[in-house]
């Protein structure tokens, strides 16, 4: 009676209903998303509630964007978003396996297999196929690198275009990595709107559309070192409202003099520490551009603030707020300096010993600029991964049906009921490739199923040929993908899986929202006056 009384003004669903509805949730997710897997995979035309449009392949960018109330659904979106912040691509077959093995699942629930002993099953399943990996896994040059970053944009573009951000991403890469580390946030990303999406070019070092302050100053030099200035080389204006009383003739120019002189005084400070170059958040006083160029002092003003943080890191500079208190330690090294003219631009480029690259973005419209920044960023992330761990796997589904294969042989010694989950995880990890398959526009079950045939025979390097329909040797093919990116999808998949296998329960609170009771007083005594 207490029960009831406490959960009168919510919703319960539980038992068996609870795991179907949320089985049900998972695999409307993974519908949505499934027929962008893969080179063959299909668009989504999302629109916003302006009427804004985006046509894309991303998974994720689908999943993230549209309106998903249901906690589980929510619960598999957090496993895709993880997924595409860890590993930058296997989004969707995060999703797709989740979802399948939740579909496995619940027909063995069906045949009387507790959810708790699936839970158990699929936690072998995962550490089996995680161990399993590094055994398929190859090592990767420099040629198998760039061939699994195409392999990462297949889809989303264009062939042509996909060559060309894999080659600007791989390019980056090797600009950024140092001490092994490849920090993918040193790359800056410019948009310029005109021409195509091929017009998208790399520099290699930080590129700033600026224009140094005075034609005297050198536009080419270093090595050197620069202060960065959070702030401006003018004269202070009062910060309240001021009346200045004029007593005798020469009062105001003497004022005018002392705000020069004390302008004067941070550029020789400037040029006492040894400053070869000055980056200023704000404005620069004439009398200070002029006395920077006689000190030989290269400047640049009206930099933003994020470009000043990546110049902190790149170059090591502390960003200080006062020029006329900068000591040496605030000062950063760089190796060169230029200006080039870009797209009609003049871009202002810095190259430092921690590396860095800028991304010119160019195509037709702001939406076609958006979509080449997204996939710069999927293959930057990708390339970054492999130049830290050189290991890959084969492609094409080769390595989820070798995975298959192995759980079903581990399966057969594990005498509990435990081997019907683990058989129950191979088959989710064969979904893949037979989504492939099927969004190439073949019969998903005999291309499996040719698949595991050639591989028993050919071993583990025989994936899906999505052209020819047979399957063929993906190594040399050039059909492969990050160890990262597999292991991170299991990983993912397996967790969010088990999570929503434990839950026996859903609450759904039905209870009008009320104004508390102390508030309600207040606005009958607002009323009453």
């Amino acid at each position: 009676m207490a029960e009831e009384t406490i959960l009168e003004s919510t919703e319960r669903t539980s038992g068996r209903e609870a795991l179907r509805k949320n089985v049900q949730a998972a695999l409307a997710l993974a519908g949505a998303v499934r027929s962008t897997l893969g080179p063959k995979g299909l668009d989504k035309l999302l629109i916003d509630d302006q009427g804004g449009t985006l046509v894309t392949n991303d998974g994720v960018t689908v999943l993230e964007t549209a309106r998903v109330e249901h906690p589980v659904a929510r619960m598999v979106i957090s496993a895709s978003s993880t997924q595409d912040k860890v590993a930058r691509d296997g989004t969707t077959s995060t999703v797709v396996i989740c979802a399948e093995m939740l579909r496995n699942a619940w027909q063995l629930v069906r045949q009387g297999v507790h959810p708790a002993t699936i839970a158990r099953g699929f936690a072998q399943a995962e550490d089996i196929s995680l161990e399993a990996l590094d055994g398929l896994s190859i090592s990767a040059e420099r040629g198998h690198i760039l061939a699994a970053i195409e392999t990462s944009l297949a889809g989303k573009l264009d062939s042509k275009i996909a060559k060309h951000l894999s080659s600007l991403a791989l390019e980056a890469g090797e600009a950024i990595i140092k001490d092994g580390i490849a920090d993918a946030t040193r790359v800056k990303v410019i948009h310029q709107s005109g021409g195509s999406m091929l017009d998208t070019e790399l520099i290699t070092g930080l590129a700033i559309p600026k224009t140094r302050i005075h034609s005297e100053m050198k536009e080419r030099g270093g090595p050197g070192s620069i202060l960065l200035l959070d702030g401006g080389l003018e004269k202070r204006q009062p910060r309240i409202d001021a009346k200045l009383n004029v007593t005798s003739v020469g009062m105001m120019e003497e004022f005018r003099r002392a705000e020069t002189a004390a302008l004067l005084k941070q550029v020789e400070n400037l040029k006492a520490i040894g400053c070869d170059l000055v980056v200023c958040r704000e404005g620069v006083d004439d009398d200070a551009r002029q006395a920077l160029a006689n000190a030989g002092i290269l400047a640049y003003r009206r930099v933003e603030r994020k470009d000043m943080e990546l110049l902190s890191r790149s170059c090591g500079a502390n960003i200080v707020i006062d020029a006329k208190r900068a000591t040496a330690d605030d000062l950063g090294a760089f190796i060169s300096t230029r200006e080039e003219l870009s797209g009609g631009v003049n871009h202002w480029i810095l190259d430092a010993e921690e590396g860095g690259a800028t991304l010119i973005a160019k195509g037709s419209t702001s939406d076609v600029i958006s979509e080449v920044e997204r996939c710069f960023a999927d293959a930057l992330g990708v390339c970054c991964q492999l130049l830290e761990d050189p290991r890959l796997l084969p492609g094409a589904g080769a390595t989820q049906v070798a995975l298959a294969r192995l759980l079903r042989r581990k399966a057969e010694s594990i005498p509990g009921r435990e081997q019907m989950a683990i058989d129950a995880f191979a088959d989710a990890l064969e979904s893949i490739p037979r989504a492939l398959a099927t969004n190439a526009g073949f019969d998903g079950v005999d291309s499996l199923l040719k698949l595991v045939a050639m591989q028993s025979e050919g071993g583990e390097n025989i994936g899906l040929n999505l052209e020819a329909g047979e399957p063929s040797d993906v190594v040399e093919r050039g059909v492969m993908e990050p160890l990262n990116i597999t292991r991170q999808a299991i990983s993912g998949a397996s967790e969010a899986a088990i999570s929503i296998l434990r839950i026996d329960d859903v609450l759904w609170a039905t209870m009008e929202p009320e104004i508390p009771e102390e508030a309600q007083q207040r606005l009958q005594g607002f009323g009453a006056e």
